[in-house]
C-alpha cells in the first residue's frame, strides 16, 4: 500500500490522500472512506475516474482545441477538472466553489496546483455562493460543472429546477452545464434530474456506462445541457471517446428513458440516493 496522508476536517470527516499504487505521481482523495478525486501531478490530462473522463471529453469540444475558456466548478474535490482545463486550455479563467475550506487547504498543501493558473477558490455552500459571484460572470461561463456531494450523496437543495435556473444564468451563448449524478436501479433520481435540468437550461445529453443506463448497477451519470442542446455532430465523438461500454442518450432516446419522471422543485427535491455498502467505499 502506498503512502497515506490524513487530515480531520472541520465537520469531523476524515480526509485522506492516498498514493496510487499503480501510477507514480498520482494520488486519490478519499473522504470518510469514499473516493472523491484522482489527480496525476505529473500529467493533469490523465483522468482516472470514468465519469470525469466523460466530462473532459465534453469540455474538449466546447471551444476550439487549446482555446482558453471561462469555467465555474461547484464542488472542488482535488481540483481534477480545473487542473485538466488549465493543462489543455492555458489562460482559462476558473472559479471553484467549495464548502469545506479545510479540504481545499489539505489538497493545496499536499497536491499543489500551478500557482500561475487562473483558478480562484471561493468558500461556502454552492447555492449560496452562486448569488455572491462577481456580476461579470453572468452570461460568461463556457462550462459550469456541478459536482456537489456531502459524503456519497448530493444535497437536495442543489438538485431543483430553481437551483439549475440560477446556475444556468452563468452560461455564455453555447455554454454547457455538466452535472455528476449518482444513481442506481431503477434510475428514478437520474431520470428526474435529466428532466429537471432540461426544464431549467435546455436539451440534455446523458453520458454513462451502458450497464448503469440499463439499470444493472449503481454508478455515475453525466448530464450535459445547454440552451440549444449539444451539437448533433458531437454524439459520435463522445461515444467513440468512451470510456466503454458507453451510452450517449439525447433527443427521442432520452425522452423515452425519462418518460414519466417528475421535475424536482425546491418543495419536492430529495437529493441523490445513498449507494449500497461498498459501491464507492474503499
Amino acid at each position: 500500500m502506498g503512502e497515506v496522508r490524513t487530515r480531520r476536517l472541520g465537520g469531523g470527516q476524515l480526509a485522506e490522500i492516498r498514493e496510487d499504487r499503480w501510477r507514480r505521481g498520482a494520488y486519490e482523495l478519499v473522504v470518510d472512506g469514499t473516493p472523491q478525486s484522482h489527480v496525476d501531478l505529473g500529467d493533469p490530462t490523465e483522468l482516472a475516474f470514468e465519469y470525469v473522463r466523460r466530462m473532459g471529453h465534453v469540455i474538449d469540444l466546447v471551444r476550439e482545441p487549446g482555446a482558453p475558456i471561462t469555467a465555474v466548478h461547484l464542488g472542488a474535490g482535488a481540483l481534477t477538472l480545473p487542473r485538466y482545463i488549465d493543462a489543455t486550455r492555458p489562460r482559462s479563467r476558473q472559479q471553484v466553489v467549495e464548502l469545506e475550506r479545510e479540504l481545499v487547504e489539505f489538497v493545496r498543501d499536499e497536491l499543489p496546483w500551478d500557482r500561475q493558473a487562473s483558478i480562484r477558490v471561493r468558500y461556502g455552500d454552492a447555492r449560496a455562493v452562486l448569488g455572491a459571484l462577481p456580476a461579470g460572470l453572468a452570461g460568461s461561463a463556457d462550462v459550469l460543472v456541478v459536482d456537489v456531494f456531502a459524503g456519497a450523496q448530493t444535497p437536495a437543495h442543489v438538485t431543483s429546477v430553481e437551483f439549475y435556473r440560477e446556475a444556468g444564468a452563468l452560461l455564455a451563448p453555447g455554454g454547457i452545464v455538466l452535472v455528476n449524478v449518482a444513481d442506481g436501479p431503477p434510475m428514478r433520481y437520474a431520470r428526474s434530474q435529466a428532466v429537471t435540468l432540461a426544464a431549467a437550461v435546455g436539451p440534455v445529453t446523458l453520458l454513462a456506462e451502458s450497464s448503469i443506463v440499463k439499470g444493472r448497477r449503481f454508478g455515475n451519470v453525466v448530464l450535459a445541457a445547454s440552451r440549444d442542446g449539444l451539437p448533433a455532430e458531437w454524439a459520435g465523438p463522445l461515444f467513440g471517446a468512451g470510456p466503454h461500454p458507453a451510452a450517449v442518450l439525447s433527443g427521442r432516446e432520452l425522452i423515452a428513458f425519462c418518460a414519466g419522471a417528475p421535475v424536482a422543485t425546491d418543495a419536492t427535491a430529495t437529493g441523490s440516493p445513498a449507494p449500497g455498502r461498498g459501491v464507492f467505499r474503499l
